[in-house]
């Protein structure tokens, strides 16, 4: 094996590290908090995760960093591509099983892997079929890589996640809030495990000072919910109980 290989794939070892040990530390202690659901006033409160949660979420965000590229997941739609070999172009959607069924060699292992991995797994898959495969895999779609934005923005609903998006950036791609809008969210991200927790984000200090945190980067499936304000509040409320109640208008017209 060659000095280079070696370096990269000690230098990958060490980056894969350092993804663990950050994350762990972050996230340390979040497992003993008894109560779930709970909107804290933090503005990045830690979510529970066991440390091999905390492992295997931190490899996947080392995996798909811009030297490794985006592991592929379940629900992922592929297009796989052939060099000189159009016949056997196919495209697949990746089962809850991470498993991929292809003409003639069946079922692949996908998820979990890289495009650029999962191809050179085609070409020897497809070797005893084509003398030269050049597999290419294109992922067309990530359903898992959505973020979602409610409550008092413009466009609320699904939105493709991008590396390192973060709530403020979240919040402008749904379009940017509405005038009833209070000065607060909420971040709800759930675990592994499915278990809800909410973090409070102020989004006026995001928007002023980004470095005290509140700007918070966004993962896979969380919700960011926008609230009404104080004084929204107040006006709806006093449109259902007070002014839509009365038989006449509250003001008098002027005399001319």
């Amino acid at each position: 094996m060659s000095a280079g290989r070696i370096s990269k794939k000690v230098i990958g070892r060490a980056s894969l590290a350092l993804w663990t040990g950050l994350f762990c530390f972050s996230l340390a202690g979040c497992a003993a908090n008894g109560s779930r659901g709970d909107v804290k006033d933090t503005a990045a409160a830690p979510i529970g995760l066991s440390p091999e949660q905390c492992a295997a979420r931190a490899q996947i965000y080392q995996a798909a960093s811009a030297d490794h590229g985006y592991i592929i997941q379940p629900g992922d739609q592929l297009e796989i591509d052939f060099y000189l070999n159009g016949e056997f172009n196919d495209s697949a959607t990746v089962r809850p099983d991470g498993k991929v069924t292809l003409r003639l060699v069946g079922d692949v292992q996908a998820s979990g892997l890289t495009p650029s991995q999962l191809a050179e797994n085609l070409d020897k898959d497809y070797s005893s079929e084509l003398r030269s495969p050049g597999a290419a895999v294109h992922v067309k779609n990530m359903p898992s890589q959505v973020v979602y934005v409610d409550g008092q923005v413009s466009k609320p609903g699904g939105i493709p996640l991008e590396a390192g998006m973060t709530a403020l950036q979240a919040i402008a791609n749904a379009g940017g809030l509405t005038p009833d809008a209070g000065s607060h969210a909420v971040l709800i991200r759930r675990d592994a495990c499915g278990s809800p927790e909410g973090s409070k984000l102020n989004l006026d200090v995001a928007a002023k000072d980004p470095s005290k945190g509140e700007d918070v980067a966004l993962m896979p499936r969380d919700i960011l919910l926008v609230p009404r304000s104080g004084i929204a509040n107040l006006d709806l409320w006093m449109k259902q109980h007070v002014r839509d109640l009365l038989p006449v208008a509250t003001y008098a017209p002027l005399p001319l």
